[in-house]
């Protein structure tokens, strides 16, 4: 595992530079041909199977005191459209393995956002802002929320997802993925 050594208090310059909101990201492997595979078989070639093996792989890292696993939402058209949210498959099964409950109606994304890939962080920032929403129903308040995707690239999606959130009274989101792209280059 690439980031077995590191600590919580391992952080890039950019993180050191300006504190993020969240309460760390974790990734099981460093993005690179074999988790695009991975991630790419998973979300557009219908690979649903290979969530499960990626969330058990996850799960080895879940922060201590997690109250709740919540997957990145997608918009019910791209849902409809791809026929599963593979955060929420992923998520299902990081939640089987470590025992800590998941609910994938807590959050959810009003409204369709363009696809990320390609656009710079601005972009990116700009195109998630204020499209999630926590459901009426839910409970997050005071609870330690870990937030999970497939890959982390800039973080625009999750610090969106993370000031939702924490808006709605949660005590902390830690971000698990499993890929995080260390090179933006490589992520257009």
């Amino acid at each position: 595992m690439p980031f077995e050594h590191a600590g919580i208090s391992d952080q890039c310059a950019d993180c050191r530079a300006q504190p993020p909101r969240h309460a760390g990201v974790f990734a099981a492997v460093a993005y690179g041909d074999i988790a695009r595979t991975v991630a790419l078989r998973l979300k557009y070639g219908g690979r649903i199977a290979f969530a499960e093996t990626v969330g058990r792989q996850m799960a080895r890292l879940m922060p201590p005191g997690a109250d709740l696993i919540l997957p990145v939402p997608l918009h019910r058209w791209r849902l409809w459209s791809r026929g599963f949210n593979q955060a929420a498959l992923i998520a299902a099964s990081v939640a089987r393995a470590s025992g800590v409950a998941t609910d994938p109606l807590v959050l959810r994304r009003t409204r369709a956002t363009p696809m990320l890939r390609g656009l710079g962080v601005t972009a990116r920032e700009r195109a998630v802002k204020g499209a999630f929403a926590v459901s009426p129903r839910a409970r997050v308040a005071d609870k330690a929320i870990v937030l999970v995707d497939d890959i982390y690239t800039s973080g625009a999606t999750t610090d969106a997802c993370t000031d939702t959130l924490l808006a709605a009274g949660a005590r902390s989101v830690a971000i698990l993925c499993w890929a995080r792209v260390l090179d933006s280059a490589a992520s257009d």
